[in-house]
């Protein structure tokens, strides 16, 4: 209706056309301004964009007018002030060629673990699912026929945090006594001796990203703890190559950037930044006035699919990077990923203070934005693939959008009645997953802002969501002990 609204009134005042000219998020304008109709609908720009940039497959693109997008048509974006005489820039942003459909319905509840389900996950080629217990247990579920496939036990305390390697071939899990073990998902079976060290427990584990190892497969592994200490393992020999201690307080959060850099956030307020080759801290970043909890990459999804490219995936049979070529596949997938997020790595972070911020921690100690608006404390941060939105989830029981570039706000998303605890992108960046202390997992629609889909069925809180790469399932896991698949 506001949409008519305004074309009316822009129709009223006599304007019909306008001038305008496609400008990409770099700043580059295409082709020369060209007069448009103001009920021009977006389905016709992208066909016009599509047509200036001489391209022979149709791409998909968003389109915005002083920030705002163009959902219907070009009336919709604009505001009074156009005129016919200046020229109105219209931004044009590639969106993915592929498309992930909203899951619907539950296909399969997994009980086994004795205890709440603190953490799942898919691998980086979707083929295998792991999930840490209270119950001390790893286990490993067959995506295919949804049943167990192995229970691994090793570990004498809540399992707290796992990671996969970014080749797919192992799970790194630690534990509350401190004890870190790697799994082999295909056997289920320990590889290698336990990774002690840690005097108490194991909060974060983070996997080198697979383009910067020496020759495409996954060893090193870093790990912190409660103890303040963050520190860099070899898996394959079983030792630890260096212990980085400044912190203050616990650990929280840990990220392995594309450039070869550590960020750890602590309860001591601040991030640090390392270098992972020789364990130098390079600077502090300060601001945050309360415990930081969680950290997030604009690169976090390139690096965690490593050389698994998801529209690869999705076809009907498949298509698996062969290991000889993980690595030259993984550095090409982090360039180009990159070079869309204007070739800035980006770090964002969030605190018990409400407030989130963004930096470009590799250049710079002083943050780009502080982003208030929450009114609890923020649980969970995560980029889009696409790097252009910021998400984050938070008790106040909202999830806010953010600008991935420069951290203005964009939108809250209301519908939960309890805490949010965890939220997961799609592999096409269209949709948000999100799971709530209230027991319920809902997806978002980017477009609209809206919730698409309302997913009840936990009996308990939920704490841990995953949105596997392959854009075909979702997984959940929570306090009802319970694992839960939803697909189309």
């Amino acid at each position: 209706m506001e949409e008519e609204a305004t074309d009316d009134k822009n129709c009223s005042e006599g304007l019909v056309n306008v001038l305008a000219q496609f400008q990409s998020e770099s700043g580059e304008t295409v082709g020369p301004p060209i007069e448009l109709p103001l009920a021009l609908a977006r389905d016709k720009l992208q066909l016009i964009l599509n047509a200036l940039l001489e391209q022979e497959e149709i791409t998909p693109y968003s389109f915005f007018v002083n920030e705002k997008e163009v959902t219907g048509s070009l009336s919709g974006a604009v505001d009074s002030s156009v005129s016919e005489e200046k020229v109105m820039t219209i931004l044009y942003q590639p969106q993915a060629v592929f498309r992930v459909r909203a899951v619907t319905r539950c296909t399969s509840s997994l009980p086994g673990h004795a205890e709440a389900v603190l953490s799942v996950s898919f691998s980086p080629d979707g083929q295998h699912l792991a999930s840490g217990s209270g119950d001390t247990t790893v286990r490993f579920w067959d995506v295919y026929t949804e049943t167990p496939h192995f229970t691994c036990k090793g570990h004498r305390h809540w399992v707290l945090a796992t990671a996969w390697s970014p080749d797919g071939m192992h799970l790194a899990s630690g534990c509350k006594a401190g004890q870190i073990l790697i799994w082999d998902p295909t056997t289920g079976k320990q590889m290698g001796r336990a990774l002690t060290g840690h005097k108490q427990w194991v909060t974060s584990l983070c996997w080198e990203p697979l383009h910067l190892t020496c020759d495409g497969e996954s060893k090193r592994l870093a790990s912190a703890g409660k103890d303040g200490d963050v520190r860099i393992w070899n898996t394959k020999l079983g030792s630890c190559e260096k212990v980085l201690s400044n912190h203050l307080q616990s650990v929280t959060a840990l990220r392995w950037s594309g450039e070869g850099l550590l960020y750890s956030a602590s309860q001591d307020r601040t991030i640090k930044v390392w270098r992972a080759s020789d364990g130098v801290m390079c600077r502090t970043l300060q601001g945050h006035g309360h415990w930081v909890n969680t950290l997030a990459l604009n690169t976090d999804y390139v690096l965690r699919i490593g050389a698994f490219d998801p529209q690869s995936l999705m076809k009907s049979r498949p298509e698996i990077t062969p290991p000889e070529e993980r690595q030259a596949c993984a550095a090409k997938y982090y360039k180009e990923h990159l070079a869309a997020a204007g070739g800035v790595e980006r770090l964002v972070s969030g605190s018990d203070d409400f407030t989130l911020f963004l930096w470009e921690p590799a250049k710079d100690r002083k943050p780009i934005e502080r982003m208030t608006g929450h009114q609890q404390l923020v649980n969970d941060v995560k980029f889009s693939p696409d790097t252009r939105i910021i998400a984050s989830a938070s008790f106040d029981k909202s999830i806010r959008l953010w600008n991935g570039f420069n951290g203005k706000y964009i939108a809250v998303l209301r519908g939960h009645v309890g805490g949010v605890y965890q939220i997961a992108w799609s592999a096409d960046s269209r949709l948000l997953l999100s799971g709530s202390k209230d027991s319920t997992l809902k997806v978002w629609n980017m477009s609209t802002k809206k919730i698409d889909i309302d997913l009840p069925g936990h009996a308990d809180e939920v704490f841990s969501v995953d949105w596997s790469p392959d854009g075909q399932r979702v997984v959940s896991g929570g306090k009802d002990k319970v694992l839960k698949l939803w697909r189309r």
